[in-house]
């Protein structure tokens, strides 16, 4: 048995492993939330650790306000990067292994292929900049620390593109949605089981690990098949990104290479389409044939 924390547990992906705990009985979870558990708060950290003694600790908690960061960097740099250290110097101390979730932000801007774990960086705004800080807080502090970076995360729990997508696709007869940044969505439920595997090698080798589903699409790709997969009627209307203006960029090109977590687990990834349609099914009940 092992003792796993989950920070983070109000998000998206923190609920994910909620969802995934009843299935692995043999380990004891724990899922702290914010008032319960201040990771920003490094003394917090400390009594937590001391008082629990996880095995395992999945960082999932993270500033996910794109554009909100740009003129909140203060909270976003305390969630991503701060936090992210206390956790890692506390790992270190005790032995407790460490998953920590990253972002496609982070990666320079204009590769025209599948981006490397060993690719050029840089601080594309202030989301970008903070996970970047983070990431390497944590390999400095806990060089065996293993950093999942992914992309287009989406689920049945919290704020994202899928439930967005699904509430406009039900409100309106049509949309507009940005075809010209093209990456790879991930369902976060395979996110999970991966960052699980990783956790239980019997040695987990730690550094920058990719992770989303296989393939490649825009956001309008996505938001089609969305209304495809949901039976919804909505009209799709592709635009650009200048017709959509944000206050944070976005990445133009952010599909990852994954051929490294995939010779370091073993496994294949199932492509975005299938784990779309699984994840309809769980929230549907039916699945589009």
């Amino acid at each position: 048995m092992s003792i796993i924390l989950v920070t983070g547990a109000g998000g998206q992906l923190g609920q994910t492993f909620q969802q995934l705990a009843a299935h692995y009985p043999q380990h004891q979870w724990h899922f702290p939330d914010r008032s319960a558990l201040d990771i920003t708060n490094e003394t917090a950290c400390a009594d937590y650790f001391a008082h629990y003694h996880p095995d395992v600790c999945f960082n999932t908690a993270a500033y996910t306000a794109v554009d909100k960061a740009e003129t909140d960097y203060a909270t976003a740099l305390a969630v991503n990067a701060t936090a992210a250290k206390n956790l890692a110097l506390l790992c270190a101390q005790t032995g407790c292994r460490l998953v920590h979730f990253s972002s496609d932000y982070v990666y320079a801007p204009h590769l025209n292929r599948p981006i490397r774990e060993d690719d050029p960086t840089a601080e594309n705004g202030a989301y970008a900049a903070t996970k970047l800080l983070g990431d390497q807080w944590v390999l400095d502090a806990l060089p065996t620390a293993a950093i999942l970076r992914t992309s287009w995360v989406y689920s049945l729990y919290g704020n994202n593109f899928l439930k967005t997508m699904l509430r406009l696709g039900r409100e309106r007869e049509q949309i507009s949605v940005v075809f010209d940044q093209i990456g790879t969505p991930t369902y976060t439920l395979d996110l999970a089981l991966a960052a699980l595997a990783l956790s239980e090698m019997p040695t987990m080798p730690g550094g920058i690990y990719h992770f989303s589903n296989e393939g490649v699409c825009s956001w309008y790709d996505f938001a089609r098949a969305i209304f495809k997969a949901a039976n919804l009627p909505c009209q799709v209307v592709p635009i650009e990104s200048k017709d959509y203006p944000t206050p944070a960029s976005r990445p133009a090109y952010s599909v990852l290479n994954k051929a490294k977590i995939k010779a370091t687990l073993g496994i294949s990834i199932q492509h975005w389409e299938d784990a779309l349609a699984d994840c309809l099914e769980n929230q549907l009940g039916t699945r589009n044939k």
